[in-house]
């Protein structure tokens, strides 16, 4: 068994099994030494506490798929929906724009196969972090355009098909990082640079709620829009902790008891996943 504070991951998602009374803990696993740069694979680690793991069982080893995309596995989340479990991740290669393509499988922990041949965020976009939102029971994924491509990385949407194998609509554009008077530019890159990454959504008291993480106060942080619905206008909030961490999500453990789970600090070598009550 693996201790969680010995296991280098980013971008940690939890899902819940309550049938099994475990938990799956996917992100970015495949990262090598010193570098937040990863190689072509998503892992999974399975956990009855959050504090001990089993090995690292390989979930999607692109090579193996023939996929198009060679480098940088990130932020790998899987959400069940439908009777089927979708794993959601970014990716790139030398010759293709980084993009999040879609997995599935009837298991948790099975072999995941992609839905379709292509990524599902525009072929032209330097994209990353998709995420699964459903609302009136029709789905959409969220995801950065990175601020790499156009310097104020934005947040949108696409609403897609039923078995999510493809858009069904043009994509829309929810928000910008400055939008947020908190949000602070990246340092040492040139003015009018600003991040948006690992946008995470729920709802809470009635009101659709965003997680998603930028630079504030000179650090890595988790700030939060809100909004009436996925089409509505955004509005922002200050950060939610002052220390280096983000790519949050949130999940409900087997008490019953709701959970932010993140990694912190963000500095390469030293990314822990981070569980706190919410």
């Amino acid at each position: 068994m693996l201790k969680k504070e010995d296991i280098r991951i980013r971008d940690p998602f939890i899902l819940t099994d309550r049938e099994n009374n475990c938990y799956y803990m996917y992100g970015t696993t495949a990262l090598n030494d010193g570098s937040l740069a990863a190689r072509n694979t998503f892992s999974v680690y399975k956990s009855y506490d959050l504090e001990s793991f089993e090995e690292p069982k390989v979930v999607v080893d692109g090579g193996k798929l023939g996929l198009w995309a060679t480098r940088d596995y990130w932020a790998a989340e899987v959400h069940f929906y439908e009777g089927k479990y979708y794993l959601f991740g970014s990716m790139k290669s030398d010759t293709e724009h980084r993009a999040t393509q879609i997995f599935v499988c009837d298991t948790p922990d099975g072999e995941f196969v992609p839905v379709s041949d292509a990524a599902r965020t525009p072929a032209d976009w330097e994209c990353l972090d998709g995420t699964l939102h459903i609302e009136d029971g029709e789905p959409y994924m969220v995801f950065c355009h990175e601020w790499t491509q156009i310097k104020n990385g934005e947040i949108w949407a696409v609403k897609l098909a039923r078995d999510l194998s493809r858009p069904v609509e043009e994509p829309f554009m929810l928000f910008r990082a400055s939008d947020n008077p908190n949000v602070s530019e990246i340092k040492g890159t040139g003015s009018g640079k600003y991040i948006t990454d690992g946008p995470f959504l729920f709802t809470e008291d009635g009101v659709l709620k965003m997680m998603w993480s930028s630079i504030g106060n000179k650090k890595y942080q988790i700030f939060i829009a809100e909004s009436d619905s996925i089409r509505g206008k955004w509005t922002h909030r200050e950060g939610l902790y002052n220390f280096s961490g983000g790519h949050a999500m949130l999940f409900t453990t087997l008490e019953g008891e709701r959970m932010i789970s993140m990694h912190a600090p963000n500095d390469a070598d030293k990314e822990r996943a981070c569980f706190m009550k919410f």
